[in-house]
């Protein structure tokens, strides 16, 4: 039997997508097994989202190749739709496939026979036509299964390449994700994440995203529902008000803001202001008790003075934040902001990153010290050190020591102390 490894590399929807990669291998019979395992295929799935995230890419390729050197290499995703000659020029990789075609990875195998040059499936215009998708992820190593309903985005953020290299916005057919979301339940997973470039813009028959909740919320055995990122001017407010008397989907929202300062937000194109999102914020965190609220902050966007930082800095600092993700600005080629002059120099990016973490971690600190000495719910997933792993509901990360095995597990738990990014608990 044939042996396929599989990378991952940037967001969840890659995770999605590698999983039903995973799932078209396996039906054709190779056997899954560990990135770092020696393999007859190696399909790295890639992320072109920042500069970092190319060269993560290039590394892992060459990793693979280093590893695996007679293996039949396929390089697919976001870096292979807007890098294909970079990629080509590495030796060793036989196949590069973009964004339309890479989840039928298995049809352009050639019997895995190396290829040079290598082949590549490649198409400039992607559709902008509802899909559907007719293989269920494979999520062996996981509890929780991540569910694609949505791709492409119409915003066009300027300093986003991402409705370049995945196109424009398009949702998949009802009817289909709900058959994938039974037979992830079906096949073990009792919570499932929503997923998509940008999936509050989430349409099809005339069904928004609280639709396709309350659909999979009547599915028997699925017991948590989450949504992963999701821009601001797309949330619904009824979708927040049934989030807070939901018993199947998770009081947990991860809020892109980009920048705290209004003049930095213009720059980049993003739909809302401060005012706007702060007022949205906080009343989100007075709709929905303990809700987990997350967001992605960019530093050194072109432009960003001393005194722009510190008014982002001090606009953050008073929202109900639970953590944040950081990320330093990068150019990419083709978004407007590379055409952008006054570039903030990489050593102000260095310490204003430092500076915006270290903030969220006081966030998350304080957002768990809240919770301390309460009995929660928590679903486990793995086992780290001799402890147990797993999320609230909330996404608190909590660990819990203990002989039994807790493996996809919705356990009561009690909230002790606080250990760095996750808090000790006990079972009752």
């Amino acid at each position: 039997m044939p042996k396929a490894s599989l990378q991952t590399l940037g967001c969840r929807l890659n995770q999605a997508e590698t999983a039903i990669i995973a799932k078209s291998l396996s039906e054709r019979g190779f056997e899954i097994v560990d990135p770092a395992a020696t393999a007859d295929l190696a399909v790295i799935n890639t992320c072109t989202v920042t500069e970092q995230a190319d060269a993560k890419c290039r590394q892992a390729v060459r990793r693979a190749l280093r590893r695996n050197p007679k293996a039949f290499v396929a390089v697919v995703g976001c870096y292979s739709q807007m890098a294909v000659a970079v990629i080509s020029d590495i030796k060793g990789v036989d196949l590069v496939i973009g964004n339309e075609h890479k989840l039928r990875v298995v049809d352009y195998l050639n019997g895995l026979q190396k290829q040079s040059p290598p082949q590549v499936v490649h198409s400039g215009k992607l559709p902008l036509e509802e899909f559907v998708i007719d293989t269920v992820g494979l999520y062996d190593q996981s509890t929780r299964a991540n569910l694609k309903l949505q791709d492409g985005c119409n915003f066009f953020c300027s300093f986003c390449i991402i409705p370049t290299a995945r196109g424009r916005a398009r949702s998949r057919k009802l009817a289909n994700l709900l058959d994938e979301a039974r037979q992830l339940v079906a096949a073990g997973h009792q919570e499932i994440v929503l997923t998509g470039v940008n999936i509050g813009t989430y349409k099809s028959e005339g069904k928004r995203l609280l639709a396709v909740i309350r659909e999979m919320e009547k599915i028997e055995g699925l017991r948590r529902i989450r949504i992963s990122s999701i821009e601001p001017t797309t949330i619904h407010p009824d979708l927040v008000r049934y989030m807070a008397d939901s018993e199947k989907l998770c009081r947990h929202l991860h809020i892109p803001l980009q920048s705290g300062d209004d003049t930095i937000l213009k720059a980049m194109k993003r739909r809302h202001t401060t005012a706007q999102f702060g007022k949205f914020i906080e009343w989100i965190a007075r709709t929905v008790p303990d809700v987990g609220l997350g967001t992605d902050i960019m530093v050194g966007f072109p432009g960003e003075s001393d005194e722009q930082f510190k008014n982002g800095k001090r606009f953050i600092a008073d929202l109900p934040l639970a953590y944040f993700h950081v990320f330093s600005y990068s150019d990419r080629v083709g978004a407007r902001a590379e055409q952008l002059p006054d570039k903030v120099d990489p050593q102000s990016k260095k310490l204003r990153t430092r500076v915006m973490i270290e903030m969220g971690q006081r966030k998350q600190h304080a957002f768990y010290e809240r919770h301390l000495g309460r009995t929660i719910k928590v679903l486990f997933e793995n086992q780290e050190s001799g402890n147990w792993l797993g999320f609230a509901d909330n996404y608190m990360r909590v660990q819990v020591k203990s002989a039994e095995d807790l493996r996809n597990r919705l356990c009561l738990v009690e909230l002790q102390e606080i250990d760095r990014d996750r808090i000790t608990a006990q079972l009752p």
